[in-house]
C-alpha cells in the first residue's frame, strides 16, 4: 500500500455497502415491507455489509497517506468517505421506501 495514490476504490466499495445497508435498514424494518427478526438483519447488515466494506483498509490508507505527509490527501480521503457513505445511506433508506420498502397504513 506504499505509494498509494488516492483509495477510490475503498471509498466505492464503502459507498456501495453504506448504500445496501441503508436499504436493508428501511426494507426489513419493523415497519418495513418485509419485516425481519433482529438477528437476521443483524447478519445482514453488520455480517455481510460489514463483512464487505473495508473501514479498516479505509483506516490505513488515511494513516499511510497521512505519514508519506499526503495530509490534504488524507484529509480528503477522510471527508470524502464520510460525506458520501452518508449520502449513500440515506439515498439507500429513500430506495427502499420508492420501491415499497416501508409499509404503508
Amino acid at each position: 500500500m506504499t505509494g498509494l495514490a488516492f483509495p477510490w476504490a475503498t471509498i466505492l466499495i464503502n459507498v456501495l455497502g453504506s448504500l445496501a445497508i441503508g436499504f436493508l435498514a428501511r426494507f426489513t424494518g419493523p415497519e418495513g415491507l418485509f419485516p425481519t427478526p433482529l438477528d437476521v438483519r443483524a447478519f445482514l447488515m453488520v455480517g455481510l455489509c460489514g463483512g464487505f466494506t473495508t473501514f479498516s483498509a479505509f483506516s490505513l490508507q488515511t494513516l499511510i497517506l497521512a505519514g508519506e505527509g499526503r495530509w490534504l490527501l488524507a484529509g480528503a480521503n477522510i471527508l470524502l468517505s464520510v460525506a458520501l457513505c452518508l449520502i449513500a445511506v440515506a439515498l439507500g433508506h429513500w430506495l427502499a421506501t420508492l420501491f415499497g420498502g416501508f409499509a404503508r397504513s
